[in-house]
């Protein structure tokens, strides 16, 4: 609900600061007084238009603060969770103002966007008057304002069932698409690919054989220089004598003595033993190496042809030589897609169709429970018209079936609740049929039949009683006291009928002083409250039989 609007230097208000409270809140005083001042501001608060003409005279700026308590489930917690608001026990929203003309918001104490505030003041608040009304007069709310009503009066389990068929619909949907697309452009591509896939595969490029190619190719470059240095280190080698055969010699002539010389040869014999295996070793790997040594120009050739070829490859398919394998398989793989991309398409398609064929199920268990919630709810409607001098008016709930485009995880329907006031003219829009005085009481019924099922913080109602008195009065005053029974209801009216209802009333009224003129706000004790009841009974001069009918209407039934 809300619990405190603080106004400050709007228009004739310097300073002004209002608690309210639960259930009806009733606010009354003279025409002029700034009634509507209240309610601009608290306008401002919600996000409304802000121009530099309500500052205050002699003011550089104004302000304007809504506090509301809400419970953690309200939806505008999660709204504010989305966008990294700090949450609190209370959600205060504030307007600034400037001479210029600029403005600024602020939730909780931080900067947001007017959109933003504008956004959370629509899932807080709303206002029905003569000449501005919000929420329900905004088709796109009636569906949610049925389905709440729905789900009060029968359960939820048709909307789960739907937004879950809806879900799983979309799912099969996008797996079909895909599949047809991915198939769609291997088709347009297939010649393209068998062509690149069997010179690929006709190349059978490896994974680092560039490196080993371009390795090859340079010790090839000086095949003769190395064949010839290897020739010669042989020759020296084995020329003059055998020098393993040498060593070994060596080896064993000392061995004889080693014992006799007490260790002084043991290290020469190891060094002979270690020297007898190397050589041989190294005589060895010169030979394997000079055996298996291609000097043949042939074998260059064919290197750097092959690498000719991998590097143009790669080229064509704007890649490096090593990625040519990767490239290979992914070109086999699309065309795989091709050959099996058809059976795949079938099958997808299938499980679409069966998706939609159970969202359809769904979508149309939905929308007749939504008619039979629209009866339910016309019914209920026309019964509150009659008291509130509607008796000529009808309501309906038109639920119609939405183009497939705009379908979504809440069916096939859109929803929209139409009137007419006068009997052989047909229902059409609440705003375009209805004048002031009337919309503002068939939202009140249509609230007063809503309620429970709606989640806003605060109601208003802006004259409401505006053309009426006597018993519709009462019936409006009825009404209003029903209502606020669900919600905090905010009234402002000149109907005496209306006030009594209040579970508080303020007075709005002007002051003088210094030649300075303001609105203020009093919360009203019970002998005042009877003597505004008794002013709005009889006008300026209130007589003694006007404060005996302000007490009857204060004592009399409120239920």
């Amino acid at each position: 609900m809300l619990t405190q609007l603080s106004i400050r230097d709007v228009v004739i208000v310097d300073k002004l600061d209002v608690d309210f409270a639960a259930g009806l809140c009733v606010l009354t005083g003279e025409t002029g007084a700034g009634k509507s001042i209240v309610l601009d501001s608290l306008g401002l608060a919600l996000g409304g238009r802000a121009e530099a003409g309500l500052i205050r005279g002699g003011a550089d700026k104004l302000s304007v603060s809504a506090s509301f308590a809400l419970p953690r489930k309200h939806p505008a917690f999660a709204l504010l969770a989305e966008q990294d608001i700090a949450l609190e026990d209370e959600v205060v929203l504030r307007r600034v103002v400037g001479a210029d003309g600029r403005s600024r918001a602020f939730i909780n104490d931080q900067p947001v966007s007017i959109g933003l505030l504008k956004n959370i003041g629509a899932l807080l608040v709303e206002v029905h008057g003569q000449f501005e009304t919000h929420g329900l007069l905004d088709p796109a709310t009636h569906i949610t304002a049925l389905d709440a009503y729905r789900r009060v009066k029968s359960g939820t389990v048709t909307d789960a069932a739907c937004a879950a068929a809806w879900t799983a619909w979309r799912e099969a949907a996008n797996a079909l698409k895909a599949a047809q697309d991915t198939l769609s452009s291997a088709l347009a591509e297939e010649d393209l690919l068998r062509h690149q896939v069997s010179d690929l595969s006709m190349l059978a490029p490896r994974l680092g054989e560039e490196r080993e190619l371009s390795s090859a190719r340079a010790v090839l470059r000086h095949g003769e220089q190395i064949m010839k240095a290897m020739t010669e280190a042989r020759a020296v080698i084995s020329e003059n004598t055998d020098v393993e055969a040498a060593l070994r010699g060596a080896l064993t002539r000392i061995s004889r003595v080693a014992q006799q010389a007490e260790g002084r040869l043991d290290t020469l014999c190891q060094s002979l033993d270690r020297a007898a295996i190397e050589a041989g070793e190294a005589l060895r790997e010169l030979d394997r190496v000079w055996a298996g040594f291609d000097a043949d120009p042939a074998a260059l050739e064919r290197a750097e042809e092959r690498l000719f070829a991998l590097k143009a490859a790669a080229r064509k398919h704007n890649s490096s030589v090593d990625e040519l394998a990767g490239i290979l398989e992914t070109l086999k793989t699309r065309l795989a897609a091709i050959d099996g991309g058809s059976d795949a398409v079938k099958r997808l398609a299938g499980a679409e169709k069966s998706a939609r064929m159970t969202y359809d199920k769904a979508a149309q268990a939905l929308s007749l429970a939504r008619q039979d919630a629209a009866r339910t709810l016309d019914k209920a409607v026309a019964k509150e018209l009659p008291p509130l001098k509607l008796d000529k008016a009808t309501f309906r709930t038109v639920v119609a079936a939405k183009a497939e485009a705009a379908w979504n995880d809440s069916g096939m329907d859109k929803v929209s609740f139409e009137i007419s006031t006068n009997p052989g003219l047909p229902p059409g829009p609440l705003d375009k049929i209805a004048s002031g005085g009337e919309l503002a009481r068939f939202m009140l019924a249509l609230k007063v039949v809503l309620a429970g099922s709606q989640d806003r913080a605060a109601l208003i109602f802006d004259e409401v009683d505006a053309g009426i008195s006597g018993a519709t009065a009462n019936a409006v005053g009825e009404r209003l006291a029903r209502l606020a029974k669900n919600v905090q209801v905010i009234v402002v009216t000149h109907a005496p009928q209306v006030a009594a209802r209040g579970d508080n009333h303020w007075r709005v009224s002007k002051t003088t002083r210094a030649g300075q003129t303001s609105t203020k706000v009093e919360l009203l004790t019970a002998t005042a409250r009877r003597e505004e009841i008794a002013r709005m009974l009889a006008g300026e001069k209130i007589t003694d039989e006007a404060r005996a009918a302000a007490e009857s209407l204060l004592s009399g039934p409120l239920s």
